[in-house]
Order: C-alpha cells, then structure tokens, then sequence
C-alpha cells in the first residue's frame, strides 16, 4: 500500500513512480488518511475525484481511513468513481460506546457505501484501545449484514494495534466474532477478499 497526493495535477505518474520504486512491483492500492482533513466533505472535491479516476486508471484500489461524519463523502466519492475499488478501514471508524444516536449516522453511511458493489470494509482499526469481543459485536455485525463476508477483510493494523494488545489478541478477537460464520465465509474474511480485492493471486 502506498501514498501519493490525490490532488496533484498528475497522479497517474506518481502512481507509475512508486511502481518503479524498489518492491514497486508489490504496490495494490493507496490509502490516504482521511481522517486527518479537516473538511468533511474532502473526499468529494473535484480535485480529489480527479485523482480517485486516476488511480482506477492504473489499475490501483483505494483505502480510505475516515471519521463517521466523513463517510457521506466516502459515498459521494464511491459513487463517483465506479470503476474504483475501494476499501473502508477500520469499520468506518465507528462510534464504539456512543450508544444508539451516536451509531446511528455510522450505520446508514454503512447502508449507503455496502449498496455499492465497488466498496469493501475492512475489519481493522477499532480495536486500538483495550476491547473485548462483545464491545465490537454489534458494529461488526451491522457491517457483516451489509457487506456479507465475501465483501469484509480482516486486518491487523499493526503496529498500531499493540496500543490495545498484541497481534495474537486482534487475531483471537476477530477470530471469535467470526465464530458462528461457515468456514467458507471465515476464509473469504481472512483470506479470499483480500487477495481479490488487492489482486495478490500468484504474488
């Protein structure tokens, strides 16, 4: 995964730059913090659209790393750019322990981006405080009803993770949540979409 400036006049080449890189020939995708613009509505400037095209272009998929008011954009920027695969981290960040008014923007952003087939969600990220398995049941199972498994990846996010626990725990945590799923659907979550999504058969 890699980043370059999705506003710049030339994305198309910097993507081709970091290809040329050494490993460049592992580069998938490119994600960019959202979470760090202060204007929630980023993600849908022309500017930034422009880029997105650019990337579906080369052939490259987006992660996306947003804040729960900045997903409507998220939305606006998937459905701009169809040909672009992109990939929602960390659940969307979603507001765990706000309570039902709190949650309730988060899951019908969640609605709206899993209505579109060129959106992925990955099960990573909000896990980076002390959490046990109950705590993220029920955002993890809004995502599974609206993505199905064939649409949800797991991931790690180390090292950050190790700020809530070790990798092993993440690992056991998600592993739980997923319990009840065929072992079908735990491998598409843990294996099959990733390598789908980010085009890994035969690397």
């Amino acid at each position: 995964m890699g980043w370059t400036d999705l506003t710049a006049p030339a994305v198309a080449d910097r993507a081709a730059g970091l290809r040329e890189l050494p490993g460049g020939e592992f580069l998938c995708g490119i994600r960019h913090p959202v979470l760090a613009e202060t204007d929630p509505v980023w993600l849908a400037r022309p500017a930034v659209l422009r880029g997105l095209h650019a990337l579906a272009a080369a052939g490259l998929s987006f992660d996306v790393v947003t804040l729960p008011e900045q997903l409507p954009a998220a939305v606006t920027a998937a459905r701009s750019v169809p040909e672009l695969t992109m990939v929602l981290d960390h659940l969307g960040n979603p507001p765990v322990g706000a309570g039902v008014d709190g949650d309730e923007p988060w899951a019908t952003a969640i609605s709206s981006l899993a209505a579109l087939p060129n959106v992925t969600c990955k099960l990573s990220g909000a896990h980076s405080s002390p959490v046990r398995a109950s705590d993220l049941r029920p955002y993890y199972e809004t995502v599974l009803t609206a993505f199905g498994p064939d649409r949800l990846m797991f991931g790690s996010d180390w090292p950050v993770c190790t700020l809530g626990g070790s990798y092993g725990h993440v690992c056991e945590l998600y592993r739980e949540l997923t319990a009840q799923l065929s072992p079908a659907e735990q491998d598409a979550i843990f294996d099959g979409t990733a390598r789908r999504v980010y085009q890994l058969a035969g690397r």
